[in-house]
């Protein structure tokens, strides 16, 4: 029996993924499944370059818009969510197309994930309280006893990681390590890859420092000064992680002026996309488009017809 087909759209940041995604939808009977660790947030649109609302009209996103910022996303619930959308989407007679540039979310769907426990909240704030009164030097020393190897791996100053590992024990008993030497079943589908970014870097390099300048003609600044007057938000949150927050969040706190900003924000951007790139250069059985060929879309209709 063949396989249903999943299509999947990945590349780096500023590389013109959604645009074309979304120019497909409406050539194709295809629902769109955004894998982007920032999209998820509600009221972070001006930063994280969210389609618009008349954007997601006409092409409408799956997994965008779902959480506060508050909350916390991990690779084992987008995949979930996403197989979940994928079978839905299928049922209906459509093609699911998966399109964003967070690569461990596609990897998590398509290699399958080792039964690691869900987040929990109490658990999560108590790592933090115990970083604020000790320090995350300490916590990680707890770390290398536990499991060595994952100490090995994950940086003191990495606390997303650090503290996910230390939770992970502390719920089930069991280590990082331990616990990640066996996998779940990959994505049972026939998954058709294709990755877009600029050939030479110095063009994604100008894209990256375009789209932030675009940005702030939006408001960036404001969405920032609206996020930071929330008391329950701070810059441990993964959400005030994403790039841009954390260097507008530390420019209204008045550590470097607007233009240093700038700089550092551009600058965490370009090692984001760097990043990017080379998982996609390590990625198996991907079809590569050039950012900007006119003939993308032609490409992948062709593709879609075939289906």
């Amino acid at each position: 029996m063949t396989k249903a087909k999943v299509l999947c759209l990945m590349g780096p940041t500023a590389s013109g993924k959604t645009s074309l995604a979304m120019a497909l939808s409406q050539h194709h009977h295809c629902e769109i499944i955004s894998v982007d660790s920032a999209l998820i947030y509600r009221t972070m649109d001006i930063g994280t370059a969210k389609p618009t609302a008349a954007e997601l009209a006409l092409a409408p996103h799956h997994l965008v818009d779902i959480l506060e910022p508050t909350q916390s996303y991990s690779a084992a619930d987008f995949s979930a969510d996403a197989l979940r959308l994928i079978e839905d989407i299928l049922s209906r007679g459509k093609t699911p197309l998966l399109v964003g540039g967070t690569m461990m979310y596609f990897k998590a769907l398509l290699e399958g994930l080792s039964p690691l426990p869900s987040a929990n909240e109490e658990i999560r704030k108590q790592i933090l309280r115990e970083a604020e009164q000790q320090g995350w030097q300490a916590l990680h020393d707890e770390l290398v006893r536990i499991d060595p190897v994952a100490g090995a791996r994950i940086h003191p100053n990495d606390p997303q990681r650090l503290s996910r590992a230390i939770e992970v024990f502390r719920i089930s008993g069991k280590s990082l390590t331990e616990l990640t030497q066996t996998k779940a079943p990959a994505l049972p589908y026939d998954v058709v890859q294709f990755a877009i970014a600029p050939s030479q870097r110095h063009e994604l390099h100008s894209l990256i420092e375009q789209r932030f300048d675009i940005m702030m003609s939006h408001g960036f600044i404001d969405e920032v000064i609206k996020l930071k007057s929330r008391p329950d938000l701070h810059l441990d949150l993964p959400s005030m992680r994403c790039v841009g927050y954390r260097q507008c969040w530390q420019y209204l706190d008045g550590e470097f002026s607007e233009a240093t900003m700038r700089e550092k924000a551009i600058a965490a951007t370009r090692q984001l996309a760097k990043r990017q790139l080379t998982w996609l250069r390590g990625w198996p059985q991907l079809e590569w488009l050039e950012t900007g060929d006119e003939t993308n879309l032609s490409r992948l209709i062709a593709h879609c017809n075939n289906i």
